[in-house]
């Protein structure tokens, strides 16, 4: 049994009208077949901007944050409505997710939504992940910006087996085949290098904004989970269904090698803030050694005892120390951090299986 998480593009889910019935039928099809077959599967979706947009008579991508949001909330229950209908013709219950990348990058938030979807897969209930753009925006806090980067966070922090990536697009091609005749498809890559990720365009169309870059991006976050991606135009017939049975079609991604789920966390969250520190702390850190205030000669930002940390660029921790804290006690012995904060306080700064390099 595998677990597969399916991100579906804008461009793939609606056509000029709006969302489109039939394709969300086909897909509801595939879904009652692959879970016949045992498997689980989360939806992670686009298309509430563009299902609110076009229910407002705008035929162009929308850019201004407050209009973002706007026809976010109105698209939303449009876009879940007709997932409801889609999959109540086989009796199978959904249930609408919205997360923002804030929810993921605080660790209790995150368990609660790991073990609510948990649940509901228990439950056999299929989660439709989507942003919650309404309220998430860059000004407000840190954004996904993307779902194709979503769906990759999704897929790692729930252990999928399998992302699949349903857009626009055959794959990843050697060159933009919008623009090259003779541009040729890449039916495996066993590794992200520089050249392939040199392969990827720019930007998204009118109502998407995830080009190859995004994509390629996300492929490296879920590859950090052993998860492999399959990259494939989302209007073939049966495609997921053909991609689960071994099919060679699209762009196929292999899974690396699993890291465990709170380094993986670690890795992905968005850092509050930076500790900077010196030669002699880095050689520690890569020998897997505490992070202590005697190597520690700065830090930026603000952020709390708990909160995930950038250190000089090459690493992130869980912080045991509060900004203010750090500052406090920089380039100072570690005997000295309970005698100057208190008893209750460890002697480090965080520990060796709160830090994880960036590198590897």
């Amino acid at each position: 049994m595998a677990r597969i998480v399916v991100k579906i593009g804008t461009n793939t889910l609606t056509g000029e009208q709006g969302i489109d019935r039939d394709y969300l039928d086909s897909l509801a099809d595939q879904v009652k077949e692959l879970r016949e077959g045992g498997h689980q599967v989360m939806i992670v979706t686009s298309g509430a901007i563009g299902a609110g947009s076009r229910h407002m008579g705008v035929q162009k991508r929308v850019r201004k944050i407050e209009y973002r949001q706007a026809y976010a909330a109105i698209g939303q229950p449009l876009l879940m409505h007709s997932y409801q209908r889609a999959f109540q013709r086989h009796g199978i219950p959904i249930a609408q997710v919205l997360v923002t990348r804030e929810i993921f990058n605080n660790r209790d938030s995150y368990l609660n939504v790991r073990n609510s979807v948990e649940t509901l897969l228990k439950m056999d209930v299929i989660p439709i992940f989507n942003e919650n753009d309404s309220i998430s925006t860059r000004e407000i806090g840190p954004v996904f910006g993307d779902n194709d980067s979503l769906s990759a966070h999704v897929a790692s922090k729930l252990d999928a087996d399998d992302l699949i990536i349903l857009s626009d697009i055959e794959g990843l091609y050697d060159k933009n085949p919008r623009e090259h005749e003779d541009a040729r498809l890449i039916p495996l890559v066993e590794h992200l290098t520089d050249e392939i990720m040199a392969m990827a365009g720019e930007g998204g169309s009118e109502f998407s904004t995830g080009g190859m870059t995004t994509k390629l991006s996300a492929v490296k976050v879920a590859s950090r989970a052993g998860c492999q991606v399959i990259l494939a135009h989302g209007r073939r017939e049966r495609i997921i269904c053909r991609i689960m049975e071994g099919e060679g079609i699209g762009t196929r991604f292999m899974a690396g090698e699993r890291m465990n789920s709170r380094n993986r966390w670690i890795l992905n969250a968005e850092p509050a803030g930076t500790i900077f520190v010196d030669e002699g702390a880095v050689k520690a850190l890569k020998k897997h050694k505490s992070l202590l205030p005697s190597g520690i000669t700065g830090a930026e930002g603000f952020f709390h005892a708990g909160d995930v940390v950038l250190i000089n660029s090459s690493f992130k921790a869980v912080s045991n120390l509060s900004s203010d804290e750090i500052r406090l006690l920089l380039g100072r012995h570690s005997r000295e951090i309970q005698k100057l904060l208190g008893p209750d306080k460890r002697d480090d700064v965080a520990r060796p299986e709160d830090i994880v390099s960036i590198e590897d």
